[in-house]
């Protein structure tokens, strides 16, 4: 029986400076294929070239990714200033509605770093463009300086909240976790529910309240070594297993049909 496709959402690249690429980290792929046990197929996000609905019939689940640009901030209702960085609109126009249709439809997603940024500005949050500038918060950036062993070493707790989704699935309330972003949720939106932040306050774990299907989401990277981190092979297991079930409902419903 063949994997479970999982599309995992690209960035737009310039290589070189002047050649245009979608591109995605390797890990990405990696993770969706060695731990969550499911077929890895790059999306080039951009609603030129593909439409949320071809992708909701071609896809057992969606990993949305990290990426350098940010959400745009006209998306939830602010105006756009040099704090905000790079934005990617293509990848706009394809994830946040994606993201609705999913939690609609009960189909899964896993949502990580600027992944799960989309999805709270999806369901009408909004975000800080800078939270290291907040008091009381610190720095979340990846250092700059380093190897990727050091730059993805785990910096922080997160803590979730007791007989919550992500304590039940990893057995403990209190993780080590890695922390590379810049922004941050301000205000959650509808049905989005905070289950996991770090010591300083800021928002790290959430999941779609009565969404039909898998919805969880963080805001650190755990597709870095994923087959071997403790907190990181739960989770990309639960989402394989997620995109199995939903796999396997549509090749039964395609064969009631047949």
């Amino acid at each position: 029986m063949s994997r479970p496709r999982v599309g995992i959402i690209g960035n737009s690249y310039l290589i070189g400076g002047d050649y245009p690429a979608h591109a995605s980290g390797t890990m990405n792929s990696q993770a969706v294929s060695q731990v969550a046990g499911c077929l890895p197929l790059l999306i080039p996000a951009d609603p030129r070239f593909v439409s949320v609905e071809e992708l909701l019939e071609t896809f057992d689940g969606f990993l949305l990714t990290g990426g350098r640009p940010n959400v745009h901030p006209e998306e939830y209702g602010e105006e756009p200033t040099e704090a905000h960085g790079e934005f990617d609109r293509c990848r706009d126009a394809i994830t946040l509605p994606l993201v609705r249709a999913c939690v609609e439809r009960g189909q899964p997603f896993f949502g990580v770093c600027r992944g799960f940024q989309e999805v709270n500005v999806a369901m009408g949050g909004t975000l800080h463009p800078e939270i290291r500038e907040l008091p009381g918060r610190m720095n979340h950036r990846m250092p700059p300086d380093g190897t990727l062993e050091e730059k993805f070493a785990p910096r922080h707790c997160v803590h979730f909240t007791e007989g919550g989704p992500f304590h039940r699935l990893l057995g403990t309330t209190e993780v080590m976790t890695n922390t590379l972003h810049g922004q941050g949720i301000k205000t959650p939106g509808r049905r989005v529910v905070i289950d996991g932040r770090a010591e300083d306050g800021t928002p790290e774990a959430i999941y779609i309240e009565g969404a039909p299907g898998f919805t969880l989401s963080v805001q650190w990277h755990p597709e870095y070594n994923a087959a071997n981190d403790p907190v990181s092979r739960p989770l990309f297991e639960a989402f394989g297993k997620a995109a199995r079930a939903w796999a396997a409902g549509r090749r039964a419903a395609s064969l009631r049909t047949a």
